[in-house]
């Protein structure tokens, strides 16, 4: 199981003034909306002399010097070769399938001749060469996802149409997973960070989340300063013009996923042009009020809990710990999770699961739709946590959401996270009437998941402490001239609720919106055939469903 595209929120307080009211999860208790959610994070082998990773790139070790132009980068040719780096959750995969290369692009646009960045990239040649109508480039979001491991991971999800008609091509955006990731903290730290629980008072929370943000903000300026004005959406549309040229493509293909339709959004903002078919699945809206985008986010988890929870005790009552209704369960879950706060569970490993490590290991399993292997994980491991007292399983799902390995190093997903955020949105603090509403909402759409809110944990600006202060807002792209762009949404998805894609839709000037109904994040690779073959029928031959088409199955 992999929850791509699906790193969120953090339930560390070290990122709770940097992303509070921003983000696409909030701000609370511990760190974010809710208290109760995570993202990935560094890697590497610590350096004790600066807490980073001891082989930590930076964009001062970048190459010089080899173009002159823009228009230079546009000419370069990919030398595809063997690929050797396995995805860290299956490292003995089999690669021979797939083609690896980087293509270079220019670390600041407007000097062209300066350094340069080797973006990664991977390509599963079209099955029929005799049908193939180009490639497709895909990513799968977070921001902070490798779009290499996506594709060769997802590689069923791809089988069939898709890969007779297109060559799959995924990449690593800048300063992400194999392109020069981003890097602050070492492993010990993000341990420690994870796996202390956020003071009670919340005064002392508030206290804590500040300079924990502080702190964080420090090391990856320092571990990665040079490299991180020149990450973020903008300069990732811009290597993806780069990137169709390259590939010898007219016009982009493209199915972004989760915070991946933001790219792609970006992308028909710069280039409208160039926007061939172009499926957005689990939309991110562009225009949307942060903190209310993190509350509607939280609200929307919340209602997956409900749904997790009826379903557990109503279909599943033999292997279920929960009892009662649906509504009764949920508490009951969110009651026993709370609780791991003063009485941790052991887990076999050394390590305890505390009430954000607990948290993060259901919140994983709520990506899932009913009859998922993730909701069977949460099943599995609230009925081991609750009725043995063994947190191990919940540890472990926590632990893959984290990017934590099972040596103990975590991947560089949550630090690229916080460096994308930063640069693609700044918000000011919200005011005091913003942040009533915010509370009055989650106490009333999301109690269970916000049972130690406090209002302080609401009002901090988005990045407050980040060394670079991007210039960007909220705003509306309407990509006049594009061609068509598909839009899809899920109706109970909790990380990307369907109302963005509603948005996002009306908003583009040329778009359709195609509905799946259900739970779950995206509809991508979700089982729904009706959803699934629409997406398919776009990509390959521009066909769009028809307007107002719900997919049930």
């Amino acid at each position: 199981m992999k929850t791509h595209g699906a790193r969120r929120n953090t339930s560390i307080s070290v990122v709770a003034v940097l992303l509070c009211a921003g983000l696409v999860a909030g701000c609370s208790s511990s760190g974010v909306v809710g208290a109760k959610n995570t993202g990935g994070s560094s890697g590497g082998s610590p350096d004790k002399s600066t807490g980073s990773s001891s082989s930590s790139p930076s964009a001062s070790a970048l190459p010089t010097g080899k173009y002159t132009s823009v228009d230079a980068f546009y000419g370069q040719q990919i030398s595809w070769g063997t690929c050797t780096t396995a995805p860290a959750d299956d490292p003995k995969m089999d690669l021979s399938a797939f083609q690896c290369g980087t293509v270079d692009v220019p670390l600041d646009y407007t000097k062209p001749g300066g350094k340069y960045v080797k973006v990664a990239m991977v390509k599963w040649a079209a099955a029929d060469p005799s049908k193939k109508v180009g490639s497709l480039l895909t990513n799968p979001g977070g921001p902070g996802a490798s779009g290499v491991d996506f594709v060769e991971e997802a590689k069923q999800q791809f089988d069939g149409a898709l890969h007779a008609n297109f060559d799959i091509i995924g990449f690593d955006p800048r300063g992400l997973g194999r392109s020069e990731p981003i890097r602050c903290l070492d492993d010990k730290t993000q341990d420690a960070l994870y796996e202390e629980d956020s003071p009670k008072d919340p005064a002392a929370r508030k206290a804590k989340a500040e300079q924990d943000s502080k702190d964080l903000a420090a090391a990856c300026e320092k571990n990665s300063g040079d490299l991180l004005p020149f990450v973020g959406s903008n300069n990732v549309a811009k290597d993806m013009d780069v990137m169709r040229q390259v590939l010898g493509d007219k016009k982009l293909n493209y199915l972004g996923i989760s915070y991946g339709t933001y790219i792609g959004s970006v992308y028909a903002e710069q280039f409208p042009d160039k926007v061939g078919h172009l499926v957005l699945d689990g939309a991110v809206d562009p225009n949307a009020d942060q903190l209310e985008s993190n509350v509607q986010q939280m609200v929307g988890f919340e209602q997956s809990l409900e749904k997790f929870a009826s379903d557990c005790v109503t279909n599943h009552a033999s292997e279920c710990p929960l009892t009662g209704d649906g509504k009764a369960a949920a508490q009951q879950l969110g009651t026993f999770v709370d609780g791991l706060r003063d009485h941790p569970l052991p887990t076999g490993s050394g390590r305890k699961l505390d009430q954000s490590l607990g948290w993060t290991g259901v919140i994983i399993g709520l990506y899932g739709d009913v009859g998922s292997s993730w909701w069977q994980y949460l099943r599995e491991g609230l009925t081991r946590a609750m009725k043995k007292g063994d947190g191990s399983v919940l540890l472990a799902g926590a632990d893959q959401y984290n990017g934590r390995d099972d040596n103990g190093h975590y991947s560089t997903e949550q630090d690229g996270l916080i460096a994308v955020r930063c640069a693609d949105f700044s918000t000011p603090a919200p005011s005091a009437e913003a942040v009533q509403k915010a509370y009055d909402e989650l106490k009333a759409g999301a109690p269970i998941l916000n049972s130690d809110l406090s209002k302080d944990d609401l009002a901090e600006p988005m990045c407050g402490d980040w060394p670079y202060q991007t210039p960007e807002k909220p705003h509306q792209i309407k990509a006049e001239g594009s061609d068509p762009i598909l839009v899809v949404g899920t109706t109970g998805d909790p990380a990307t609720p369907y109302q963005n894609a509603v948005n996002l839709a009306k908003g583009f000037a040329n778009a359709r919106l195609l509905t799946r109904v259900g739970t779950g994040h995206a509809a991508f690779g979700s089982g729904n055939a009706c959803a699934q073959s629409a997406m398919e029928a776009y990509l390959i031959s521009g066909t769009l469903p028809a307007d107002g088409t719900r997919c049930t199955a």
